[in-house]
């Protein structure tokens, strides 16, 4: 079965955050209103191949129930680790591997991984093979940028990986060099579809940038209908309900309801670790309501998820 052939245009999914997009936020997400398709934070396939490394590795991989489908999204510039960790994900419950060739994350590009692999178009290439003759039948997909340097790259950066016809293609509309500082550049749309029905037809193509709720995925499939879906990123800072249906705008209760979930959350699913990567979530429930800048402030102060429901109590 491929996840992508059963998915109904447009596919709408939570694009893969470094920190960000972890079991107990994609929960939350879920319960708010859940998109298509979800996938992992990124997941270093050489840290999966060492045996000091594994531990972190099979954590960033852990899934929940409420994820289904999920892709595991990996990274790296090790053709044979990218076959270690291919061969593994089928029995830990994905639906498909998703290929990180666009994450402009300085660590990353320095290791050679992420957004780095489009100046290596060859090794990209080999690592995309082998994660595909060790997938176990997984469909391996791939998300990438327009370029690393100059937006024009793309003319020659996404043809190599449509030549290799992955199950789906997404495309940051910008590249590396101009991370979020710029507008997507939707304005190529229609030479990047051409360039799919003349390299790989069937491959599904997705877009991402500036997509910040499924309103305006609505809008850029109406003007676009031969796209096949959407990821929405920073979006979901914004609105943690911008997968629903009818544009929903939360109320303060439900957002803190949301807030108080996540902390249940966090707790279960990482347990053991420390407190303070919760703090990078309180902004995205705590806004955009009369006191809400105090509280975040009273928040940020606290050392455990005792203290900040102890704070909640009071509201």
């Amino acid at each position: 079965m491929n996840i992508w052939q059963e998915l109904q245009k447009p596919i709408l999914a939570l694009a893969p955050m470094e920190g960000v997009t972890d079991a107990a936020f994609r929960a939350v997400v879920a319960s708010a209103a859940r998109p298509d398709l979800f996938f992992t934070e990124f997941t270093n396939v050489s840290s999966f191949a060492s045996e000091k490394g594994r531990h972190d590795a099979l954590d960033r991989l852990k899934i929940t129930p409420t994820d289904t489908p999920i892709i595991a999204q990996i990274w790296g510039k090790n053709p044979d680790h990218f076959s270690e960790l291919a061969a593994a994900l089928k029995n830990l419950g994905f639906a498909g591997i998703d290929l990180n060739f666009g994450c402009p994350d300085k660590h990353v590009n320095k290791a050679g991984g992420g957004a780095a692999m489009i100046k290596t178009p060859d090794l990209a290439v080999a690592c995309y093979r082998n994660a595909v003759a060790s997938s176990n039948g997984l469909p391996v997909s791939v998300k990438t940028r327009l370029g690393f340097s100059f937006v024009d790259e793309y003319q020659t950066w996404l043809p190599t990986i449509l030549k290799e016809h992955p199950a789906a293609l997404t495309v940051h509309l910008r590249t590396r060099k101009e991370m979020s500082k710029v507008p997507a550049h939707y304005e190529l749309i229609p030479e990047i579809l051409q360039l799919r029905a003349e390299y790989s037809p069937e491959t599904k193509l997705l877009i991402n940038g500036d997509i910040k709720d499924r309103t305006v995925a609505l809008q850029l499939y109406e003007k676009y209908p031969e796209l096949d879906g959407f990821m929405i990123g920073r979006g979901i800072f914004e609105n943690p309900y911008c997968f629903a249906q009818d544009n929903h705008q939360p109320s303060r209760s439900e957002l803190l309801a949301l807030l108080k979930l996540h902390l249940d959350l966090y707790a279960k699913y990482n347990s053991g670790k420390s407190f303070e990567p919760l703090k990078h979530y309180f902004k995205i429930y705590v806004r955009d309501f009369p006191g809400a800048s105090d509280l975040r402030a009273k928040m940020m102060e606290c050392k455990n998820i005792a203290e900040v429901k102890t704070i909640l109590k009071t509201v």
